[in-house]
């Protein structure tokens, strides 16, 4: 789809016909980071701000969340018909759909009204970057730099995702003539307009990605898009934040205390507990500053469990494995041991400083013979419920809650000692994945250093190069959107994001590992963990006894 654009120092005058003040403050390019709030003067913040002057105020108007979009949908009556036929399944889905229309109104500004309403949104995307440097905008070269992290699965996950929505948008707009024509054919009043083309998955993805890299968190109007304000950049350390005032106003304030020279960038922290692969997922970028090493593996039940599916209806939510290095939350996810406790296992395992939580591996590491049950029990309606009985008693409503409530049985080291084993399987894995694909991250990153002062660099990849010669418009979709270089090349951004993820989630894996091994070493040392083990010894000798003597028998 045709995007216009238009430059940034015509922001202001947009600013001032929507009612956007500025105060001591300009949008502007940076030297490395595109758009970002640069301050005019020299700023001494007081240690009170909340009663003086907003750097940026934004009527509570412009605001775009699920509820304007609902509103925007009163005053445009096509508009509501596309998302009575579309929308409504979360807020994000809503927003998107209301950004693409206002996209293809922005590339056909000729139309005059004759299939939705322009509003201020129509001219202030145009001022949004071209492309964005999350992992779903970087080409299929580029995204080869991930296998192996955690981010691998859930970009995988997430482009498949967003190719099934902008499939149901087609599908269920189609049966809307005039959006049929103007979304998916570029046509206007039955004519097709000159230089127009159609959306496709390009589009959407860029639009999820403008989404996800500039929606903020606000007190009362929750997750939304507000436009000037998102122009801030990150740093570890900020030197202003945003809040809603009295007047429903969202606001840009300067820090207590927080002093900014004049020229300086203004910046805002988009989350200090995010990790590095959260933040190249969302915004496109790691922190070198930050202090949050962690990340999120996926984790799938024993293939030949039978009770894999009702545990995991049970469980209620994704398996994973939560690996973090810093200091272990007071009550993480399942691990509701005290600080005595916690310190003995820190002491066992000689490596503090990583810890880990998953609490599905505890449900995933419970057998009948152990105590577990499951009853579908009938409601008083008719309806049936699935519920989880652990020791007889119903535990239904605590199936993330299983370190806890095995900690008193005889056999809670041996219940303990599986989930090490079952974790600790899972992070060699992924180690042992992450070293198979580190040659060529390597070599990329070699091409980059040796390279001279370009914006990319070429590294052949067997296959990715004729798969864009096949397929170019899907390839371009499925990878980088808008501006950025295509093919077999890779921008430097890209290589150094994936260079610094790989060796942080490789220093965790490490680390982890070895304290799972240490840890697994005490647990077999402990005499019920040894007893239960002889026990099983003796029935598996016991039952392989029974099995020749029985073909003996057959054979004589």
């Amino acid at each position: 789809m045709h995007r216009p654009t238009l430059p940034i120092q015509g922001l202001p005058v947009w600013a001032r016909l929507n009612g956007v003040s500025f105060h001591n403050i300009t949008v502007a390019d940076t030297e490395d980071k595109g758009y970002g709030v640069v301050s005019n003067t020299e700023l001494n913040a007081s240690q009170d701000t909340a009663d003086g002057p907003a750097l940026i105020s934004v009527p509570h108007a412009l605001i775009l969340n699920a509820a304007a979009v609902e509103e925007y949908a009163k005053e445009d009556k096509s508009f509501k018909q596309l998302l009575d036929a579309v929308g409504r399944r979360s807020s994000r889905t809503d927003v998107l759909l209301f950004l693409l229309v206002q996209s293809v109104l922005a590339a056909h500004p000729n139309h005059a009204g004759s299939l939705g309403v322009s509003t201020p949104w129509t001219e202030y995307i145009k001022f949004l970057p071209e492309t964005v440097l999350v992992p779903t905008l970087w080409t299929e070269n580029e995204r080869l730099l991930l296998r192996g992290t955690s981010l691998e699965t859930a970009l995988d996950a997430k482009i498949s995702s967003l190719d099934a929505e902008l499939g149901l948008v087609q599908a269920k707009s189609a049966n809307i003539a005039a959006w049929n024509d103007l979304l998916w054919h570029g046509i206007v009043r039955g004519k097709e307009v000159e230089d127009a083309s159609p959306v496709v998955f390009t589009d959407w993805i860029r639009l999820d990605a403008l989404y996800r890299s500039r929606c903020l968190e606000l007190p009362r109007s929750g997750e939304s898009m507000v436009p000037c304000i998102d122009m801030i950049n990150h740093a570890a350390e900020p030197s202003a934040y945003y809040e809603e005032n009295a007047q429903d106003e969202v606001v840009l304030l300067p820090r207590p205390g927080v002093a900014v020279a004049q020229g300086s960038e203004i910046t805002i922290s988009y989350g200090a507990g995010k990790s590095a692969a959260e933040m190249l997922f969302s915004y496109g970028f790691i922190d070198p500053s930050s202090t949050t090493d962690s990340l999120v593996l996926p984790l799938a039940p024993f293939p030949d469990d039978p009770l894999a599916k009702a545990k995991l209806v049970a469980f209620g939510q994704a398996p994973q494995i939560h690996v973090a290095r810093g200091p272990p939350p007071s009550q993480g996810i399942g691990r509701a041991e005290n600080d005595e406790q916690q310190g003995q296992r820190q002491e066992e395992d000689g490596d503090s400083d990583i810890h880990w939580t998953s609490p599905f591996a505890y449900l995933m590491c419970l057998n009948e013979e152990d105590g577990l049950e499951f009853r579908i029990l009938q409601q008083t309606d008719g309806a049936q419920q699935l519920c989880v009985f652990w020791q007889d008693e119903d535990v239904t409503e605590r199936t993330g809650e299983f370190e806890a409530l095995v900690r008193q049985h005889p056999l809670a080291a041996v219940f303990r000692l599986r989930v090490v084993a079952v974790v600790q399987e899972a992070l060699q894995t992924q180690l042992e994945r992450l070293g198979e694909t580190e040659t060529t991250a390597s070599a990329f990153s070699m091409g980059l250093e040796n390279s001279s002062a370009s914006t990319s660099i070429s590294t052949p990849v067997a296959g990715v190069a004729d798969n864009v010669a096949a397929d170019p418009t899907r390839a371009a979709a499925r990878g980088g959107g808008g501006g950025g270089v295509v093919g077999s090349q890779l921008r430097t951004e890209c290589v150094r994001a994936a260079a610094a993820l790989r060796e942080l989630e490789m220093n965790i894996l490490e680390g982890c590992i070895g304290k799972l091994e240490n840890e697994k070493n005490a647990l077999l040392g402990d005499d019920n963990v040894v007893a239960y083990l002889g026990l099983a010894e003796v029935t598996e000798s016991g039952q392989a006894d029974d099995e020749t003597s029985n073909d003996a028998g057959d054979f004589s």
